[in-house]
């Protein structure tokens, strides 16, 4: 009897675990927040098809292509799926760079096996050249990728300056890091500048950002004397693309590289104070004289290393200024941007960190488009103003303007687009936008996959893949 008592306790302490076993499975299921039918068919709307990774593709084959064409198919995506959409999109991107006919970047190898190829330029930019350049990185590739130096050399024999170039890259202190050093592709038109070249910046920066190997968070511009030039004009027309740019024995005049588009980036600007040729000397010291009044303004906006060597000439110490560039970071999300959108051998750009210009508000080149965008919470700010430059100074020799006063205008016409992402912006939250003082836009943003493919498309920046816009036609807040 007592071992059948024993044996009837031990089959009633089995048939209560399992019954509990089965309460707790029970509870946690009802736990659970439910799927519902909302969500599975969001779910669904959200995966990409065949046919609708192919229209991507086609349409970024056609932008590369540079056909005049807009994107039409507008979904709505969530919050939540943000990161997966901008992943998709980004891996459809480099998939239409893959397929599109051009001569790609060669693979990155060891900076000191001076590996090199070029690119053949647009034939309607600069008739029958070739962009010669090295291509090559230098120690073990951070997590984040190499940062990447543009060494743009100076006017003298192009082979000897182009072959000073790399052996300079291997020597700055600077790694590990990547360069591109390019040579001049004619003599005939000596300017890193030019619309020719203008193409080469972009497409390195597009191929050089989908191979992996970069850090699209560090691009420094930087070079010696024409190269000087060169980086200090594209360090203003390009700052959105920049961690810092590092022009030496140069200086320009600043209608030709305003200092305000500098906002954001590190700047350093080195030049030897008995530098006298085309006034190099005086132009980096009227530079250094407005980023100390910026910076004084605004702390900590314009960082700059502006230094104005006693006792040199036009040859200086070139070493210092990469060690100083190379630790400072782009932010591709600042919430205040100043930008002039000036020309560049007759060329402007139309876009610039979150802002895409549809249509300038300057009339002609005798005026500029100037933008000032600030954003506080969910507030935004937008200022547009035509401005103009008078001359104040002008030297006797050759009529160059060496100082300017500047004038601005409240713009009366225009359209802007100002792209969103949760970085700029509480997503979650009503936005408002004023320009010019006057309320244009407030309301919930929508999330849609039609702003990430066309923000893709227009940046070629896996940071700039915005899910939200709103487009402003100034005209209409008159």
């Amino acid at each position: 009897m007592k071992n059948k008592n024993y044996l009837l306790n031990l089959l009633f302490l089995a048939t209560f675990l399992i019954a509990c076993s089965g309460c707790s499975k029970k509870t946690n299921i009802d736990n659970q927040k439910p799927e519902t039918k909302t969500d599975i068919e969001q779910d669904e709307k959200n995966e990409l098809s065949d046919d609708e990774i192919a229209n991507i593709q086609t349409y970024f084959s056609d932008v590369l292509s540079e056909k005049n064409i807009t994107y039409t198919v507008n979904d709505e995506i969530r919050l939540d799926d943000l990161k997966a959409e901008q992943d998709k999109i980004w891996e459809i991107w480099k998939n239409a760079n893959a397929s599109f006919s051009e001569k790609k970047l060669i693979d990155l190898a060891a900076l000191a096996d001076k590996n090199h190829d070029n690119w053949p330029l647009p034939q309607n930019l600069e008739a029958n050249v070739v962009m010669p350049y090295y291509w090559g990185s230098k120690g073990v590739k951070p997590n984040d990728g190499y940062p990447l130096f543009i060494y743009l050399h100076g006017s003298g024999d192009k082979n000897s300056e182009w072959s000073a170039g790399i052996s300079l890259a291997n020597q700055f202190k600077d790694g590990p890091s990547a360069y591109f050093v390019p040579q001049i592709p004619s003599m005939r038109a000596y300017r890193w500048w030019h619309k020719s070249k203008q193409f080469a910046w972009e497409k390195l920066l597009r191929l050089s950002f989908i191979t992996g190997d970069i850090d699209q968070n560090k691009v420094y511009f930087m070079g010696i004397s024409e190269g000087g030039y060169g980086s200090q004009r594209l360090a203003s027309f390009y700052a959105d693309y920049l961690a810092g740019a590092g022009p030496m024995a140069g200086g320009e005049p600043l209608i030709n590289a305003p200092v305000e588009n500098c906002r954001n980036i590190a700047f350093s600007l080195r030049t030897g104070a008995e530098d006298y040729g085309f006034y190099r000397n005086q132009f980096t010291k009227t530079a250094k004289d407005r980023f100390d009044a910026f910076e004084a303004k605004y702390p900590g906006s314009f960082v700059h290393f502006i230094d104005i060597i006693p006792g040199m000439g036009h040859g200086i110490d070139y070493f210092p200024t990469t060690p100083w560039l190379r630790k400072y970071k782009r932010n591709p999300y600042p919430k205040f941007v100043s930008w002039e959108n000036f020309p560049m051998d007759g060329r402007y750009r139309d876009k610039f960190y979150n802002l895409l210009v549809k249509e300038r508000s300057n009339a002609d080149d005798n005026t500029r488009s100037y933008y000032e965008m600030q954003i506080n919470g969910n507030s935004v700010s937008l200022k547009v103003s035509e401005m103009t430059y008078t001359a104040t100074e002008k030297d006797q020799r050759w009529g160059i303007g060496m100082k300017y006063d500047r004038t601005y205008v409240p713009a009366n016409k225009g359209k802007v687009v100002i792209y969103f992402n949760d970085k700029l912006v509480d997503l979650n939250n009503e936005v408002s936008i004023s320009v010019n003082g006057q309320l244009a836009f407030r309301g919930m943003l929508k999330l849609s996959r039609k702003n990430i493919v066309e923000s893709c498309a227009a940046f070629f920046d896996p940071d700039r893949l915005y899910p939200a816009s709103v487009e402003v036609d100034l005209s209409s807040l008159k």
